[in-house]
């Protein structure tokens, strides 16, 4: 997966648990495990990044959402005030 291309989650996790696999199963060669440790720990950074970036954005939409209710009661409060005036 290069810089340019789309970052999909799914699919760098797939790789990532492919190369868990290679080292689990292969006889492993130095430079060749070298490389893949070195891209499985690129691949982890990155899957951790995105993953704290839902989070994130989680965490504002039930923020956002949390506020509704309380707009929605705030302004029936107004509607049933204005009815008693």
């Amino acid at each position: 997966m290069k810089k340019t291309e789309q970052f999909s989650f799914a699919d760098a996790f797939k790789e990532l648990e492919g190369i868990v696999e290679w080292f689990e199963t292969q006889e492993v060669d130095l430079e060749e495990g070298l490389k893949k440790f070195e891209r499985g720990l690129d691949l982890a950074r990155r899957c951790r990044t995105r993953l704290k970036e839902v989070e994130n954005k989680v965490t504002q939409i039930k923020a956002k959402f949390a506020e509704v209710p309380a707009v929605e009661h705030e302004e029936k409060e107004e509607t049933d005030q204005a009815k008693l005036l």
